[in-house]
């Protein structure tokens, strides 16, 4: 289609579309409305019929009462009859015959108003039957009070509802038995009636709204209620008639205005057409100074200036080469990875004039991903990052064989994990192997003879050249020096992170060092502070080390502490921490952990160093099970101190008590007080009782601590050398305190918290 037509059927949908959409949007609302107001309508007289039948079957029940109630059942009835309150009553007796029967009674079948389920057929009265009972309470027969459903009835219902009410016998087919309604509209309402389920509203093809009201349990008349519409007759012929005229004016003034417009356009386009093919001198002739003519203008000034530009590119592509030293430098000189690759990226596409490219990262030597990229959002269809496998397309070959590739290829030609292009350049960049050349997945890079092996880090990659003429050798050795510098920068930051993170883990155990301790322990008090939350802080000492070392050797020491590293990670969370902080003293951090949860790690911690023995090798080669125990010191914030080296301090107390105590124990810090507590000593204990459950009282030791005195199990002080280092259980605290056993080993994770 040509441009004439697309302004055409653009103008055209711009104004006769909103026409067209009023039409469809009055005749839609003026229905929905319509419809709304008959639904409402139906819903207030279904419930008129409803209460209104209700109300007759009350009244037939109250004269049925009344005539069981006397003794003179003839005179009663009698009197109902006269009054209005039933059309007819029967008296019958226990076997159901007629004892009574008022005059003219309304011919059968009757309705039950009564019926849970109404049955179907045709409906000639309501009735209402009361049991006749004696003194005594037996039954004596049956009172029937009835009204006739016939037309007037039926006409009745209308006027109290206000619409059109129309009676079904009940049979199938359905057929009327009395309606109000009149003419065709009877044929049109019974038709509709015939496919209503429930209580629905639907609409008949004259214009009318038909709902059912029954049968139902307390209104057992099927009957079909109908109003006409009250939409304007003639609404969707005018509606059509406006929305053809203004069809026919929207085409007489879109052709007009398709016609003015394209011709200038087709001009320009000629014109850039001859700009394209290298022709900088054309000129369009400005014929207006509308947006037309002021494009006209912008054309020409464009064409004036470009030939400036391009001499203006040719010197800052050699000036730009010349800086590359001083470049290097300078990306050399810092760690933010990112910046660096945007820096080299920008850099490279400034000085090979392309449109496009990308910064690409080996991971785990399997694919590539772009860690920097400019320009690829119109020329990659994928999501996220681009990524590309090793050995597929372009960049993924240059990075599995490490040669630089360029070229011109069709945008059939292009894998399907890369950006369309006509043109491009990639370049692999590489570091020394570390790995001796067993990386896997990723090849080595060409080197000469004598020079160690290099593995492939990334691949530069760069798009379309402007001008739409290929890179050629000079791009090549331009991007060949930012590769290099993209493999320095890469490198650098890989040392670096490999240093930092030597210079915060001990060599031996691998735990976090003393360093990082300070700085993690500040950091969680500050967030257990800012959020109301609890850190406990652990100081564990291996019990009579330097006999180990003295004993076995220091080698055989080194075994046990790694040993007893290992350990004690498999016994925290992944949330929490582990330090060495220097010979055998560690600390454990605990973050959001109170001091029942803490002593619960203790007690973990304690027997899994205790019930394994570290297997050794001696100064003359053999095999030995050293035995190990540990003693901890427990210190909570913020109930025993409000700042981390204070925390730690009186972690380091308590340990000192456990050290002084009976060591393989634990000590929790005697809490600061804040406020009056009935403290009541509990005897320390280096083992869980029988059952788990630590008991204290004032008269005597904790159930399942041994006894004091002579007779005492070795290594278990007594009460009288316990008392300095145990703790004391306050009614203000929870969780155990000072040497208390804490109960059971609990599972590895949660520490009970």
């Amino acid at each position: 289609m040509t441009l004439r037509g697309r302004l055409t059927a653009a103008f055209l949908a711009v104004a006769f579309g909103p026409v067209l959409l009023g039409a469809v949007f009055v005749a839609a609302t003026v229905a929905a409305v319509d419809r709304s107001r008959a639904t409402e309508r139906l819903a207030v007289a279904a419930t008129a019929v409803r209460t209104s039948v209700d109300a007759l079957c009350q009244q037939l029940r109250a004269a049925a009462d009344a005539v069981a109630v006397t003794t003179d059942h003839a005179g009663t009835a009698a009197q109902v009859v006269s009054r209005g309150l039933a059309s007819a009553v029967l008296v019958t007796d226990e076997a159901g015959r007629v004892s009574y029967a008022t005059p003219d009674p309304p011919p059968a079948p009757w309705r039950d108003c009564a019926a849970p389920e109404p049955p179907g057929g045709a409906v000639s009265a309501l009735v209402v039957r009361v049991q006749l009972r004696d003194a005594a309470g037996s039954a004596l027969g049956a009172v029937a009070a009835a009204q006739p459903v016939d037309p007037a009835f039926v006409g009745r219902l209308a006027a109290v509802t206000g619409v059109a009410v129309t009676l079904l016998d009940g049979a199938a087919p359905v057929q009327v038995a009395h309606t109000t309604e009149s003419g065709n509209g009877r044929d049109a309402v019974l038709a509709a009636a015939a496919s209503l389920r429930g209580e629905r509203v639907t609409g008949t093809t004259d214009g009318r709204y038909v709902r059912r009201a029954g049968p139902t349990a307390g209104q057992p008349l099927p009957l079909v209620l109908s109003v006409p519409s009250d939409q304007p007759p003639g609404l969707h012929a005018v509606l059509v008639a406006v929305v053809l005229l203004a069809a026919l004016l929207g085409v007489a003034v879109a052709w007009r205005l398709a016609r003015v417009t394209t011709r200038p356009l087709v001009e320009l386009a000629g014109a850039a057409d001859r700009v394209a093919t290298g022709d900088l001198t054309t000129r369009v002739p400005v014929r207006s100074n509308d947006e037309i003519g002021r494009l006209a203008v912008a054309f020409n000034r464009m064409t004036r200036e470009t030939g400036g530009y391009l001499t203006a590119l040719a010197s800052s592509r050699d000036q730009l080469r010349g800086h590359l030293a001083v470049l290097g430098d300078t990306l050399a000189s810092t760690h933010d990875l990112p910046r660096i690759l945007w820096v080299i990226l920008h850099s490279a596409l400034a000085a090979t004039g392309a449109r496009a490219g990308a910064v690409l990262l080996t991971e785990q030597g399997e694919q590539l991903v772009a860690r920097c990229s400019v320009g690829l959002d119109d020329r990659w269809v994928g999501t996220g990052p681009l990524r590309v496998p090793l050995g597929s397309g372009v960049v993924g070959a240059v990075a599995a064989t490490g040669q630089p590739r360029r070229g011109r290829v069709e945008p059939t030609g292009v894998a399907s994990d890369e950006p369309r292009c006509r043109t491009y350049i990639a370049v692999p960049f590489a570091a020394p192997d570390a790995t001796g050349g067993d990386a896997p997945g990723v090849a080595s890079a060409a080197v000469a003879p004598g020079r160690p092996a290099e593995v492939v880090l990334g691949v530069l990659a760069l798009y379309d050249r402007l001008g739409g003429e290929e890179f050629d050798d000079d791009d090549l050795a331009t991007l060949r020096t930012f590769a290099r510098h993209a493999a320095v920068a890469v490198d650098n930051v890989r040392v670096h992170e490999e240093a930092q993170r030597l210079s915060l883990t001990d060599p031996l155990t691998g735990l976090w060092n003393y360093r990082y301790l300070r700085e993690s322990l500040r950091r969680e008090v500050e967030r257990a502070s800012r959020f109301g939350r609890m850190v406990s802080v652990l100081a564990l000492d291996l019990d009579r080390f330097k006999r180990v070392n003295d004993t076995y050797g220091h080698a055989a020491g080194d075994t046990v502490l790694a040993e007893f590293a290992r350990r004690v990670r498999g016994e925290i969370r992944e949330v929490d921490l582990a330090f060495r902080r220097g010979g055998e003293e560690f600390v454990v951090l605990l973050p959001e952990t109170d001091a029942h949860g803490a002593t619960i790690v203790a007690e973990r911690l304690g027997a899994a160093v205790r019930d394994s023995p570290v297997t050794v090798v001696g100064h003359a080669g053999v095999r030995e099970l050293v035995p190990v125990t540990v003693s901890i010191g427990i210190a909570v914030f913020p109930d025993h101190a409000d700042t981390g080296p204070q925390v730690l301090a009186a972690a380091d107390e308590a340990l000192y008590a456990a050290k002084t105590a009976s060591r393989d124990t634990w000590r929790l810090a005697p809490p600061r007080e804040t406020s009056p507590t009935r403290e009541v000593p509990v005897p320390p204990a280096a083992r869980s009782p029988a059952d788990g459950l630590p008991r204290a009282g004032p008269d005597g030791p904790a159930v399942g601590v041994p006894p004091a005195g002579p007779e005492a199990a070795p290594g278990v002080p007594t009460t009288g050398e316990a008392a300095a280092g145990s703790g004391t259980v306050g009614t203000g605290r929870t969780g155990p305190a000072g040497g208390a056993s804490s109960g059971p080993h609990p599972p590895r994770r949660g520490h009970g918290r």
